[in-house]
Protein backbone atom coordinates (compact mmCIF):
# COMPACT_ATOMS: atom_id res chain seq x y z
CA UNK A 1 0.00 0.00 0.00
CA UNK A 2 0.85 3.61 -0.86
CA UNK A 3 -0.46 6.44 -1.60
CA UNK A 4 1.04 9.76 -3.53
CA UNK A 5 1.28 13.34 -2.22
CA UNK A 6 -2.32 15.76 -2.91
CA UNK A 7 -0.43 19.23 -0.93
CA UNK A 8 2.77 20.00 -0.03
CA UNK A 9 3.31 20.02 3.94
CA UNK A 10 5.84 21.23 6.44
CA UNK A 11 7.04 17.87 8.11
CA UNK A 12 9.57 17.97 11.18
CA UNK A 13 11.69 15.33 11.56
CA UNK A 14 13.40 14.19 15.01
CA UNK A 15 16.45 11.81 14.78
CA UNK A 16 16.94 13.52 11.08
CA UNK A 17 20.46 11.96 10.86
CA UNK A 18 19.85 8.07 12.08
CA UNK A 19 19.27 5.66 9.43
CA UNK A 20 15.82 5.70 9.83
CA UNK A 21 15.70 9.26 10.16
CA UNK A 22 17.61 10.33 7.20
CA UNK A 23 15.05 7.69 4.89
CA UNK A 24 12.21 9.64 6.56
CA UNK A 25 13.42 13.14 5.33
CA UNK A 26 14.68 11.93 1.83
CA UNK A 27 10.85 10.35 1.32
CA UNK A 28 9.30 13.43 2.41
CA UNK A 29 12.04 15.23 0.09
CA UNK A 30 10.87 13.09 -2.42
CA UNK A 31 7.37 13.83 -2.42
CA UNK A 32 8.33 17.40 -2.43
CA UNK A 33 7.18 18.26 1.21
CA UNK A 34 9.31 21.05 3.27
CA UNK A 35 11.48 19.09 5.47
CA UNK A 36 12.83 20.44 8.99
CA UNK A 37 15.75 18.24 9.56
CA UNK A 38 16.61 18.08 13.16
CA UNK A 39 19.83 16.63 14.21
CA UNK A 40 21.43 16.54 17.76
CA UNK A 41 24.88 17.21 16.47
CA UNK A 42 26.17 20.15 14.35
CA UNK A 43 28.05 18.15 12.66
CA UNK A 44 25.93 16.02 11.23
CA UNK A 45 24.90 16.75 7.66
CA UNK A 46 21.15 15.97 6.61
CA UNK A 47 20.27 17.44 2.89
CA UNK A 48 17.62 17.43 0.16
CA UNK A 49 15.41 19.41 -2.15
CA UNK A 50 13.07 21.41 0.41
CA UNK A 51 15.47 20.40 3.52
CA UNK A 52 16.67 22.78 6.02
CA UNK A 53 18.56 22.33 9.08
CA UNK A 54 17.86 22.54 12.60
CA UNK A 55 20.46 21.33 15.89
CA UNK A 56 18.45 20.80 18.75
CA UNK A 57 18.99 18.57 22.06
CA UNK A 58 15.52 17.91 22.25
CA UNK A 59 15.93 17.31 26.24
CA UNK A 60 17.18 20.54 27.05
CA UNK A 61 16.15 22.73 24.50
CA UNK A 62 13.38 25.50 25.52
CA UNK A 63 11.53 26.21 22.32
CA UNK A 64 10.51 22.92 20.81
CA UNK A 65 6.94 23.58 21.05
CA UNK A 66 7.33 26.79 18.81
CA UNK A 67 9.39 24.74 16.42
CA UNK A 68 6.99 22.18 16.46
CA UNK A 69 4.15 24.61 15.71
CA UNK A 70 5.39 25.67 12.47
CA UNK A 71 4.77 22.56 11.05
CA UNK A 72 2.07 20.57 9.87
CA UNK A 73 3.53 17.02 10.83
CA UNK A 74 6.25 15.74 13.36
CA UNK A 75 8.24 12.29 12.99
CA UNK A 76 10.45 11.62 15.67
CA UNK A 77 12.55 9.17 14.55
CA UNK A 78 14.87 9.28 18.41
CA UNK A 79 17.19 6.74 18.96
CA UNK A 80 19.42 7.10 21.88
CA UNK A 81 23.10 6.12 21.84
CA UNK A 82 23.87 2.11 22.87
CA UNK A 83 24.21 2.01 26.75
CA UNK A 84 21.54 4.87 26.91
CA UNK A 85 18.45 3.37 26.29
CA UNK A 86 16.69 4.18 29.08
CA UNK A 87 16.53 7.68 27.90
CA UNK A 88 14.09 6.75 24.84
CA UNK A 89 11.10 7.52 27.15
CA UNK A 90 12.92 11.02 27.75
CA UNK A 91 13.65 11.68 24.24
CA UNK A 92 9.72 10.82 23.06
CA UNK A 93 8.13 12.47 25.42
CA UNK A 94 10.09 15.79 24.56
CA UNK A 95 8.85 15.59 21.68
CA UNK A 96 5.58 14.54 21.92
CA UNK A 97 4.42 16.96 24.96
CA UNK A 98 5.81 19.83 22.80
CA UNK A 99 3.95 18.45 20.05
CA UNK A 100 0.30 18.24 22.42
CA UNK A 101 0.96 21.72 23.13
CA UNK A 102 1.40 23.11 19.52
CA UNK A 103 -1.43 20.91 18.61
CA UNK A 104 0.28 19.54 15.66
CA UNK A 105 -0.08 15.66 15.03
CA UNK A 106 2.63 13.54 15.19
CA UNK A 107 3.83 9.97 14.29
CA UNK A 108 6.22 8.23 16.22
CA UNK A 109 8.65 5.37 15.23
CA UNK A 110 8.30 2.93 17.80
CA UNK A 111 10.06 -0.48 18.37
CA UNK A 112 8.74 -4.20 17.66
CA UNK A 113 8.84 -5.16 21.04
CA UNK A 114 5.08 -4.91 22.10
CA UNK A 115 3.85 -6.42 18.83
CA UNK A 116 2.14 -9.94 19.48
CA UNK A 117 3.94 -13.15 17.43
CA UNK A 118 1.36 -15.38 15.35
CA UNK A 119 3.76 -18.57 16.33
CA UNK A 120 3.89 -17.78 20.22
CA UNK A 121 0.33 -16.81 21.57
CA UNK A 122 -0.17 -14.72 24.41
CA UNK A 123 3.41 -13.76 23.29
CA UNK A 124 4.96 -10.24 22.16
CA UNK A 125 8.42 -9.97 20.81
CA UNK A 126 9.82 -8.85 24.02
CA UNK A 127 8.14 -11.87 25.98
CA UNK A 128 8.38 -14.65 23.57
CA UNK A 129 11.40 -17.21 24.67
CA UNK A 130 14.28 -16.89 22.27
CA UNK A 131 12.93 -14.71 19.79
CA UNK A 132 15.08 -12.44 20.54
CA UNK A 133 18.95 -12.16 20.57
CA UNK A 134 20.44 -10.83 24.11
CA UNK A 135 21.67 -8.33 22.66
CA UNK A 136 18.37 -6.62 21.48
CA UNK A 137 17.27 -6.98 24.78
CA UNK A 138 18.22 -3.56 25.81
CA UNK A 139 16.44 -1.62 22.78
CA UNK A 140 13.64 -4.27 22.93
CA UNK A 141 12.74 -2.91 26.67
CA UNK A 142 12.95 0.77 26.38
CA UNK A 143 10.80 0.49 23.38
CA UNK A 144 8.57 -1.36 25.21
CA UNK A 145 8.58 1.51 28.28
CA UNK A 146 8.25 3.88 25.38
CA UNK A 147 4.80 1.72 23.80
CA UNK A 148 3.36 1.95 27.75
CA UNK A 149 3.94 5.51 27.81
CA UNK A 150 2.94 6.78 24.71
CA UNK A 151 -0.08 5.11 24.12
CA UNK A 152 -2.11 6.32 26.21
CA UNK A 153 -0.86 9.99 25.24
CA UNK A 154 -2.05 10.06 21.39
CA UNK A 155 -5.61 11.07 21.99
CA UNK A 156 -6.48 12.97 18.31
CA UNK A 157 -2.85 13.48 17.14
CA UNK A 158 -0.37 11.34 17.46
CA UNK A 159 0.37 7.47 15.77
CA UNK A 160 2.93 4.98 17.02
CA UNK A 161 3.97 3.48 13.99
CA UNK A 162 6.37 -0.37 14.83
CA UNK A 163 8.39 -1.63 12.28
CA UNK A 164 8.59 -5.30 12.00
CA UNK A 165 10.83 -7.63 13.26
CA UNK A 166 13.57 -7.07 10.98
CA UNK A 167 14.19 -3.61 9.32
CA UNK A 168 17.40 -3.06 7.38
CA UNK A 169 18.45 -1.15 4.36
CA UNK A 170 17.28 -2.08 1.49
CA UNK A 171 14.87 -1.05 -1.97
CA UNK A 172 12.25 1.08 -1.94
CA UNK A 173 9.49 -0.56 -3.76
CA UNK A 174 6.65 1.77 -2.40
CA UNK A 175 4.55 -1.18 -1.73
CA UNK A 176 3.80 -2.68 1.88
CA UNK A 177 1.06 -4.31 3.97
CA UNK A 178 -0.28 -2.76 7.32
CA UNK A 179 -1.10 -4.39 10.55
CA UNK A 180 -2.19 -2.98 14.29
CA UNK A 181 -0.96 -4.80 17.39
CA UNK A 182 0.76 -8.29 15.74
CA UNK A 183 3.85 -8.55 14.03
CA UNK A 184 3.16 -8.38 9.94
CA UNK A 185 4.21 -11.77 8.19
CA UNK A 186 4.97 -12.98 4.94
CA UNK A 187 4.25 -16.63 3.42
CA UNK A 188 7.45 -18.20 5.17
CA UNK A 189 6.89 -16.41 8.55
CA UNK A 190 9.33 -13.64 7.81
CA UNK A 191 8.43 -10.38 9.44
CA UNK A 192 10.70 -7.57 7.52
CA UNK A 193 10.61 -4.17 5.89
CA UNK A 194 13.37 -1.92 4.04
CA UNK A 195 13.74 0.82 6.00
CA UNK A 196 12.82 2.54 2.29
CA UNK A 197 9.95 1.03 2.54
CA UNK A 198 9.36 2.20 5.98
CA UNK A 199 9.65 5.49 5.03
CA UNK A 200 7.14 5.31 2.24
CA UNK A 201 4.85 4.24 5.16
CA UNK A 202 5.56 6.63 7.54
CA UNK A 203 4.79 9.53 4.94
CA UNK A 204 1.37 7.76 3.54
CA UNK A 205 0.14 7.98 7.20
CA UNK A 206 1.78 11.55 7.55
CA UNK A 207 -0.44 12.61 4.59
CA UNK A 208 -3.43 10.75 4.80
CA UNK A 209 -3.79 9.95 8.35
CA UNK A 210 -5.76 6.84 9.10
CA UNK A 211 -4.51 5.48 12.78
CA UNK A 212 -4.13 8.45 15.00
CA UNK A 213 -4.85 7.71 18.08
CA UNK A 214 -3.60 3.97 17.97
CA UNK A 215 -0.66 2.07 16.81
CA UNK A 216 0.46 0.47 13.68
CA UNK A 217 2.54 -1.65 11.99
CA UNK A 218 3.86 -2.91 8.53
CA UNK A 219 5.41 -5.41 6.75
CA UNK A 220 6.35 -6.68 3.37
Amino acid sequence: MSTESTRSLRVIVFGAAGDVGRRMVGEASRRGHRVTAVTRSPSASVSGPGVSMLVRDVESADDLQRVIGEHDVVISALRPRDGDEERLVALTGAVVRAARGAGTRFIVVGGAASLWVRDSPGHTVLTAPGFLPDAYLPIATACQAQHDWIVPRLDGLGSYLCPPAELTPGERTGSYRLGDDTLVTDESGASRISMEDFAVAALDEAERPVHVGRRFTVGT
